[in-house]
């Protein structure tokens, strides 16, 4: 099995928090969205490199994630936005409210979604404390995940944007559901490779859309890029900063 190239205490990129070497900041442009996308997160994933919630955060304008903390109840206020109708994605709700014959279509853009950014457990733990803002609601997700980085618990058991990009799917959001979906698998192709999984990556690459949305990005993506040169030891024992 090859090594992995990120180790502990790997310098990673602010923004998108993989390692700079394959940094996919401003590789796609950001997803316009008429949903109001919040998260309720579990504090442990705020740091995990491979959360899709702080994807959702970076690549939605107006998203907004709100720190779950055991114990001590989120506030209404802070997360509810006034004159839309609050769904809680879980999948103990009801089904995902559709028009019926005669009837006006769901407007996305009175709509806002909260979603539960957690282990299974966890998310069962947060929708105590929200259930009774909104509506929960649940998706009809079937298959396998396309969310190679961790095992997920399950067939049928999806990431926190896959159930988003479902959601954006059922509502006939198909634009903002397949660029919102190149961001994610994008995400999932470059933390594979920088985890040296590149077998693996490849045949993830060879069923993804980004191999034919985005080949010039994945071009530049995959050029070899130089090491920084190490810091030349001085006659005094300190180190100077490597030349350019």
């Amino acid at each position: 099995m090859s090594r992995s190239v990120v180790l502990a205490g790997t310098e990673r990129c602010p923004g998108c928090r993989i390692p700079p070497r394959w940094c996919i900041c401003g590789g796609l442009p950001p997803v316009s969205c008429p949903l109001q996308v919040d998260l309720l997160m579990h504090p442990r994933e705020q740091w995990r490199p491979t959360s899709t919630g702080k994807l959702i955060e970076r690549v939605i304008p107006g998203s907004r994630i709100h720190l779950h903390t055991r114990g001590v109840p989120p506030v209404h206020g802070d997360i509810v936005v006034p004159n839309r109708e609050l769904w809680i994605l879980h999948p103990r709700g009801e089904p995902i409210p559709t028009a019926g014959p005669g009837e006006t279509p769901i407007d996305p853009s009175r709509i806002q979604v909260l979603l539960l950014d957690g282990s299974w457990r966890e998310s069962g733990d947060m929708l105590r404390g929200v259930e009774s803002w909104g509506r929960t609601v649940r998706l009809g997700l079937t298959g396998p995940s396309r969310y190679a980085l961790r095992e997920q618990q399950g067939d049928g058991r999806h990431s926190t944007i896959e159930a988003l990009l479902g959601l954006l799917g059922e509502l006939g959001l198909k634009d903002v559901e397949t660029q919102l979906r190149l961001h994610f698998e994008l995400h999932v192709y470059v933390t594979l490779r920088t985890r040296g999984r590149k077998e693996l990556a490849e045949a993830y690459l060879a069923e993804s859309p980004i191999r034919d949305a985005v080949p010039e990005l994945l071009e530049r993506l995959h050029q070899r890029r130089p090491n920084p040169a190490p810091p030349k030891p001085r006659a005094d024992g300190e180190l100077d900063a490597p030349s350019n």
